[in-house]
């Protein structure tokens, strides 16, 4: 079982830490194999315009220069953790209503996707560039930005379009996912250090990229885990 963390943040939006210190940090700990998934935020309303204007999301030009970091960091990442690095990103659509607000990771994703526009035709986007859809944190959260219901109310004419659903994010837990049997994963939607101490996914695969994100689109031999300071110290 490979330790996994899908749902990383860096500088290239809102995240605390450069791409290069981040994937110390988890290669440090013990990570099998982390995802970066920054932020590309839409365009079309003024809370996304706010996020462009504030440097908090991605965009055509800055995700030239992501994708080449993380490619660039995932030979240095294996080199010297033997830890896979995997690109991704968050399209992020913000709203001033929860249940009009959606997050949803795109892992595996090579080229530029905006998040303008119905959201289900931002998942059959994802499907159609061959990455893995996750809904992030779709229930009630401690944290207001962080609840974006609109996927989680329309599950059933979603279909298969959502791969897999959070089923903790960071410090939380969201019964109601596995209550309803869908296929899930953990993840610490990390933005500082100390989220590196939070939920975890455990995926039985190979150590490669191809490998985990098949497991991860199968939804099968995944387990979930809380990192605490004590098993990232036996880890590394």
């Amino acid at each position: 079982m490979l330790l996994c963390d899908f749902h990383i943040h860096t500088t290239y939006s809102d995240g605390a830490l450069l791409l290069s210190k981040v994937v110390d940090l988890y290669g440090r700990s013990g990570h099998d194999v982390v995802a970066i998934t920054d932020h590309i935020v839409n365009r079309d309303n003024p809370l996304g315009k706010i996020a462009h204007a504030t440097g908090r999301s991605l965009n055509h030009e800055s995700w030239k220069r992501y994708v080449e970091e993380i490619r660039k960091e995932a030979e240095r990442a294996w080199r010297t953790w033997g830890m896979v690095v995997i690109p991704g990103a968050e399209l992020t659509r913000n709203t001033v209503h929860r249940d009009t607000s959606v997050h949803v990771l795109a892992l595996g994703l090579e080229e530029y996707l905006p998040a303008d526009g119905d959201p289900i035709d931002m998942l059959r986007e994802i499907r159609a560039h061959g990455a893995i859809s996750v809904a992030c944190h779709p229930h009630e959260t401690s944290e207001l930005f962080a609840n974006t219901w609109y996927l989680w109310n329309r599950r059933p004419i979603l279909g298969d379009l959502v791969d897999l659903w959070e089923v903790a994010n960071r410090w939380e837990l969201f019964p109601v996912v596995t209550r309803e049997i869908l296929p899930h994963c953990a993840n610490s939607d990390f933005h500082r250090p100390e989220h590196l101490f939070a939920w975890k996914t455990l995926v039985r695969a190979e150590r490669t990229a191809s490998s985990v994100l098949q497991a991860l689109r199968r939804g099968s031999g995944i387990g979930l885990m809380r990192l605490t300071p004590e098993r990232a110290a036996a880890s590394a």
